[in-house]
C-alpha cells in the first residue's frame, strides 16, 4: 500500500521534496512530482518540506473504527513520544481518552522497547559480532535493505519496540488486534509488510483529529512510573540511556538525521568502522524529531524534556521472550533503477548544455547534487533536462536576445527610475549609439525625451503606435510604451518609419506638382475656349470639367 501519496493539484514543480529527499526517490514527469516506492524510505521529509502540502499520508482511521466495530479487543500501542506530542497529558488519561472510542485498552509501546534494549545487551555479550546497528527505526532498515544491502548484516535482526509490544498483547489478550499510534509514517509501511503483528498504524495527528471530531479533550495530567526507563528511547541516545553500556569491546555511539546515517553508512561499507554498537535513527533528534512532530509541532529540546522527565530510573517489569521471538530477517529490496553508461551520462550531460566540466555548475536548483546525478536521473527516468534552472535560464536568454537582436523594431528597457536596463542593436541605430554600454544603467533623458515615459509609469496607460520625429537624430518613429507592473519596467518599442515618411513627402511633393501641372492646363484651355469657343462649342467645358476632377482627386489622396 502507498502510505505516502501525492496531490497532483497542489504539485507546483518547485523540486523542493527532490532537494530534501536523502535517497532521490521521487520521479518528476509532466509537471509531477512521483514517489519511486521501491525505493522510498519512508523518512517523510517530503512531506514535511512540502509548501503546497502536495504530499498525503494515507489515513487510517477508518480502517481502526471498522476493527473496533468487529466487536474484537483492539488495543492501543502507544509511542513513548506521546507525552512530547500531547504536553502534560500521561498514560492514564490516554488511556481514558482512547477507550471513548472504543479501544479495550492502552499500553505503552516502551514496554516491547524494554524487551528490544535487553535483547541488544544479549547480543552484544553473546554474539560478539563487528558493527552492530539498531534496527529500532524502520527507515533506516529500508535505507540499508534498500540502498546498502551489504550492509544488512550488520543490521540487529530484532523486531522493533512497535512489533515486540504488539506481539507480546497478543500473546496476552484473545483474539486482540493492535493499533499503533506515533509520529511516523514509515510505522504505516512496517505495520503493512509485516502482517499479523500490528492491524494498523495512526500517526498523532490522525488520533488529534479523530479525538477532535467525537469531542474528547485531554486533560492534562501527571502519572508517574520509576519504572518505565524505556520512555528515554524516542530522544536521541534513549536507547543507550536504557541498556548496560557494560561491555568493555564495543563503542556505543548515536547517528541521527539521514544525511549523517548516509555517511556513516558508506563509512561502514568502506571498512573504516569497527567493533561499534550505533544507535542510529532516521530523523534529526530522534521519534520526537518524527515528521508528524516536525511538520505541526517543532520543538525539539522541550520535546526530548518532557519525554525525559517523564521517564523512570528503573526498567518496565516485563517478561522478556525468547530471542527466537524477537527474532526478525532483513533481505534486500532490489532497486529496478539501473546504473546508465558513462557514454550515455555525457551524452545528456551535453543535452542540458553541460559540453565541459566547468559548465555543470551543480548548483542544486533542480534537486540534485551535481549535474551529473541530474543526468544519471533522467536517464532512469525520475526527472526532465527542463528542471535544470541554469539551462532554462541560458534556453530562455538565449532565445530572448535573438529575438532582440534580430527584430527590426527598437527595443528599450526601462526601471522606474527611468535608468535604461536593456536596449537592442535595432535602437543603437535608431538613436546612433555605437555600443549599449554607452547608455546602460544611465537615464533615458541622455538619448529620448522622458516625457511620454514618465506618463505611462504616472498613469499605467499605455501609449501605442505614437508617431514621432526625433529630430537630434534625423528619424521618424512609431512609438509604444508599456508598463509591466509585474517587473516593475518600462518597455519601450521603437519602429523607425523614416523612409516611409520620406516616401509620403516624395508622393506628396508628386502630387502638388502634378496639382500645379493641372492648374496650368486648365487655364491654358480656357485661354484657348475664348479664342476658338465657336469652333468646339461644349468640348472645352468637357475638358475643364475632366481635369478638375483630377486636380481634386490628387489634392485628396
Amino acid at each position: 500500500m502507498e502510505f505516502l501519496t501525492l496531490k497532483k493539484s497542489n504539485c507546483k514543480n518547485c523540486y523542493k521534496c527532490i532537494r530534501n529527499c536523502p535517497v532521490k526517490s521521487i520521479r518528476f514527469t509532466g509537471n509531477q512530482a512521483y514517489i519511486i516506492g521501491n525505493e522510498c524510505v519512508m523518512c517523510g521529509h517530503c512531506f514535511v518540506v512540502c509548501p503546497q502540502n502536495a504530499k498525503q499520508i494515507h489515513d487510517e482511521t477508518e480502517d481502526v473504527k471498522f476493527l473496533i466495530r468487529t466487536g474484537d479487543p483492539v488495543v492501543a500501542s502507544l509511542a513513548p513520544s506521546f507525552i512530547a506530542n500531547y504536553d502534560g497529558v500521561g498514560i492514564e488519561t490516554m488511556r481514558k481518552a482512547l477507550k471513548k472510542l472504543g479501544f479495550h485498552d492502552v499500553e505503552e509501546t516502551a514496554l516491547g522497547a524494554t524487551m528490544v534494549k535487553t535483547e541488544y545487551e544479549r547480543i552484544l555479550n553473546e554474539e560478539g559480532r563487528d558493527v552492530v546497528i539498531t534496527s529500532c527505526c524502520h527507515s533506516v532498515n529500508l535505507l540499508i535493505q534498500k540502498h546498502f544491502p551489504k550492509l544488512i548484516p550488520c543490521l540487529a535482526d530484532v523486531v522493533s519496540p512497535m512489533q515486540a509490544h504488539c506481539r507480546d498483547i497478543k500473546r496476552r489478550i484473545p483474539n486482540a488486534r493492535t493499533v499503533f499510534i506515533g509520529p511516523c509514517i514509515s510505522k504505516k509501511d512496517e505495520a503493512d509488510y509485516y502482517e499479523g503483528i500490528v492491524d494498523a498504524a495512526l500517526t498523532f495527528e490522525e488520533l488529534t483529529s479523530w479525538l477532535k471530531a467525537e469531542k474528547i479533550e485531554l486533560r492534562k495530567k501527571a502519572d508517574s512510573n520509576d519504572n518505565s526507563r524505556a520512555r528515554l528511547f524516542p530522544t536521541p541516545g534513549g536507547i543507550l540511556k536504557t541498556m548496560a553500556l557494560d561491555n568493555p569491546d564495543y563503542d556505543y555511539l548515536v547517528v541521527d538525521g539521514m544525511e549523517n546515517c548516509i555517511a556513516s553508512l558508506k563509512d561502514i561499507e568502506a571498512g573504516n568502522v569497527h567493533k561499534c554498537f550505533i544507535e542510529m535513527s532516521a530523523c534529526a533528534g530522534s521519534c520526537v524529531g518524527g515528521p508528524i512532530m516536525e511538520k505541526f509541532r517543532r520543538s525539539p529540546i522541550r520535546d526530548c524534556v518532557s519525554v525525559a522527565h517523564y521517564a523512570g530510573e528503573k526498567d518496565f517489569k516485563v517478561k522478556q521472550p525468547a530471542k527466537e521471538e524477537l527474532a526478525k530477517v532483513f533481505t534486500e529490496i532490489e532497486q529496478l533503477s539501473r546504473m546508465p553508461g558513462e557514454d550515455e551520462i555525457t551524452e545528456t550531460l551535453h543535452q542540458m548544455g553541460k559540453t565541459k566540466p566547468e559548465d555543470e555548475l551543480n548548483c542544486g536548483s533542480c534537486g540534485y547534487n551535481t549535474c551529473r546525478e541530474k543526468a544519471i536521473a533522467i536517464l532512469q527516468g525520475k526527472a526532465e533536462i527542463s528542471m535544470c534552472m541554469p539551462y532554462l535560464k541560458e534556453k530562455a536568454e538565449s532565445l530572448s536576445n535573438t529575438i532582440a537582436r534580430n527584430t527590426p523594431n527598437g527595443l528599450i528597457v526601462l526601471n522606474e527610475k527611468l535608468e535604461v536596463q536593456q536596449i537592442n542593436i535595432a535602437t543603437q541605430k535608431i538613436l546612433n549609439l555605437r555600443s549599449d554600454r554607452d547608455i546602460l544603467g544611465d537615464q533615458v533623458v541622455r538619448v529620448l525625451d522622458p516625457a511620454d515615459f514618465e506618463q505611462v509609469l504616472a498613469t499605467g496607460r499605455s501609449i501605442r503606435d505614437k508617431r514621432e520625429y526625433l529630430a537630434e537624430y534625423g528619424k521618424y518613429v512609431e512609438k509604444t510604451i508599456v508598463y509591466d507592473k509585474a517587473y516593475r519596467v518600462l518597455i519601450g518599442i521603437l519602429r523607425d518609419i523614416t523612409e516611409e515618411e520620406q516616401q509620403r513627402e516624395r508622393k506628396e511633393e508628386i502630387s502638388r506638382h502634378t496639382v500645379e501641372i493641372a492648374d496650368k492646363v486648365v487655364d491654358k484651355q480656357m485661354r484657348i475656349v475664348q479664342e476658338i469657343a465657336s469652333l468646339l462649342g461644349e468640348t472645352a467645358a468637357e475638358t475643364k470639367i475632366a481635369l478638375t476632377k483630377l486636380k481634386e482627386s490628387i489634392n485628396d489622396e
